[in-house]
């Protein structure tokens, strides 16, 4: 079998030139549009053209969050790896996951919780605007929401985009309740990979980068 040689550069273009081709006779928002190519760009899933729901002017509002200085919390370390840190700090926001703090699996251990909701209380204490970019743990959504109805926290955008089976697809269905814009992966799909695109799609946005 012979392979094509493509140099490094030229892969991504390549790659979201043939979503471009399969994506022919489905309508996309324009705005939200450059999102799903890169989540699909990620994933090499054509679902999440339905499986994706956005909040009126989610992009938008994202993006502006963005401009503004906001720093993006996720509930895993690979999420947080994933996001584009050099163009986050262009902005002046930086990324922060809680999992790891020690503080945080004491208290979790101490109160029979995961840490994942623990993580969502302590980013709660963050000043300036926040995005939640959440691909892993459905308790941490569930915490959100429940932040979110206190008056606790006002995000300036969630992505709800946990993969799996229990209390995976009944977490997000909240976030869809919620005031807050959103981003939700409808349904058990999911990952830290797509927080972190979904993330990046903003990012390159905000930056007028083309996808």
């Amino acid at each position: 079998m012979q392979f094509e040689t493509i140099q490094p550069g030229e892969i991504e273009k390549r790659s979201f030139s043939i979503i471009e081709s399969e994506l022919r006779g489905r309508t996309l928002r324009s705005e939200e549009a450059p999102v799903i190519k890169r989540v699909i760009h990620t994933t090499a899933d054509f679902d999440y053209v339905e499986n994706l729901c956005f909040s009126p002017d989610a992009v938008k509002k994202g993006i502006a969050a963005l401009k503004s200085g906001a720093c993006i919390v996720t509930d895993t370390e690979m999420a947080k790896a994933g996001v584009n840190k050099r163009s986050l700090a262009r902005w002046g926001g930086e990324a922060f996951c809680f999992m790891a703090d020690p503080d945080v699996a004491r208290e979790a251990k101490d109160r029979g919780v995961t840490r994942a909701t623990v993580s969502m209380e302590h980013a709660a204490r963050l000043d300036g605007p926040l995005i939640f970019a959440i691909g892993n743990a459905p308790t941490a959504l569930i915490r959100l929401h429940e932040l979110i109805c206190k008056k606790e926290i006002q995000p300036a955008l969630v992505i709800g985009a946990p993969v799996g089976f229990v209390n995976v697809v009944e977490a997000k269905e909240l976030i869809l309740q919620d005031e807050s814009p959103y981003i939700v992966a409808r349904g058990r799909k999911g990952g830290s990979n797509v927080a972190a695109a979904i993330c990046n799609a903003l990012l390159y946005l905000a930056e007028d980068r083309k996808l």
